[in-house]
């Protein structure tokens, strides 16, 4: 019978933690940016708004 590869199945386990995590960092990254726009967006219409009833 053949022996188990442990530092195989390890370094394959680590390679799945690393790659969830560089995912999860990722989709972190995305929701931040989107955030961001989201926010600037809002800010911008919210002077708008200002603007035109002070014009009137």
């Amino acid at each position: 019978m053949a022996k188990r590869n442990y530092k195989f199945e390890k370094r394959q386990k680590d390679l799945a933690k690393q790659k969830k995590k560089e995912e999860k960092k990722q989709r972190k990254l995305l929701k931040k940016q989107t955030n961001d726009e989201d926010g600037e967006d809002i800010a911008e219409e919210s002077v708008d708004e200002d603007v035109t009833p002070s014009a009137e």
